[in-house]
């Protein structure tokens, strides 16, 4: 009896599965446009992320771009102790780090204008801030450039106009004080409607019925935006953040290159711009694959800890 019941189960077992597989199929079949569209995405994480991996391996080798890899001489930790002890470590951190977190410092703007493109009732008007202000992110990065040249040359607009109300000119783009500002606002001024459309997004779900029951009670707009709005994408607002610590270490170096020069080098020489000269002008690529893989390591540490931080803190988390 045991026997043939456990036969039955099997069977079923196998049907379940049979009908599984068939579904599947069919549901593929059904909707393979879909993946379709999909598809580049995965090629192009695969290609370009998951597929130089192995590529980690130079951080420990004396490679210089000849040859395979693995044959290259083995050094050890011998290129991160050579970054720790050389001139450029502290400084390149140092500048790295006071950029990075001065741009985490400005983090609740994206939300504090999706709150308030989602507060505007005329749908004309709101199409065309979001437009105007969408419309940054899609410039490119050396016209982006360009244009801060323009703008804070010392024959540019904004000196033209300190002199016109009888202030001094200012050498934004050769000033230490000065660098930091212009980097980090011309990537919000490009940045800041793009990171707000998942914000938007997250809005537009929030009940319009809770909103209605609180202006019933007499609460004012500003109570409805912090008591209703902000907990509702507060998940998407924490995710968000955990994502921004995790890339802590990471500037623009495309960014860096193009604004540094001989005069602003002292704030502009990131860690970036650092392994953009040492392993692609330099040749040195083992060199730069140490420097690159320590940042990458200190980024997953913290992105680990902020995850952990988080998941005790509230009920949102990546993992």
């Amino acid at each position: 009896m045991k026997q043939k019941t456990a036969q039955m189960t099997g069977e079923r077992l196998n049907a379940q599965k049979g009908l599984f597989s068939q579904a599947t199929i069919r549901y593929l079949r059904k909707n393979w446009i879909l993946y379709l569209f999909v598809l580049p995405t995965v090629l192009w994480y695969i290609i370009f992320r998951y597929l130089p991996m192995p590529g980690v391996y130079m951080a420990f080798t004396r490679y210089k771009g000849i040859g395979n890899i693995f044959d290259a001489k083995f050094v050890g930790l011998k290129w991160f102790q050579s970054f720790f002890e050389s001139a450029y470590a502290k400084q390149t951190l140092v500048n790295t780090l006071r950029l990075s977190l001065y741009s985490l410092a400005l983090f609740p703007l994206p939300i504090i204008f999706a709150v308030i493109i989602n507060e505007i009732r005329n749908e004309k008007f709101k199409k065309v801030t979001q437009t105007i202000v969408y419309a940054p992110h899609f410039v490119s990065l050396v016209i982006l450039v360009t244009m801060l040249g323009l703008f804070f040359d010392t024959k540019g607009i904004v000196n033209n106009l300190l002199t016109s109300v009888g202030m001094e000119k200012i050498h934004f783009l050769d000033s230490d004080a000065a660098y930091p500002h212009v980097f980090v606002w011309s990537g919000i001024w490009s940045s800041l409607g793009w990171s707000a459309i998942i914000y938007t997004a997250a809005l537009s779900s929030v009940d319009p019925s809770l909103h209605e029951a609180a202006t019933l009670d007499g609460a004012s707009r500003l109570q409805r935006i912090w008591h209703i709005n902000l907990p509702a994408i507060a998940p998407t607002i924490i995710i968000q953040l955990i994502l921004r610590v995790g890339s802590i270490m990471s500037v623009s170096t495309e960014k860096g290159i193009l604004l540094k020069n001989s005069l602003n080098s002292g704030v502009a020489e990131t860690v970036g711009t650092f392994v953009y000269q040492r392993g692609i002008l330099g040749g040195d690529f083992g060199y730069s694959t140490a420097v690159g893989l320590f940042l990458n390591l200190v980024e997953l540490i913290l992105l680990v800890v902020v995850n952990q931080i988080s998941k005790k803190v509230s009920d949102s988390s990546l993992f």
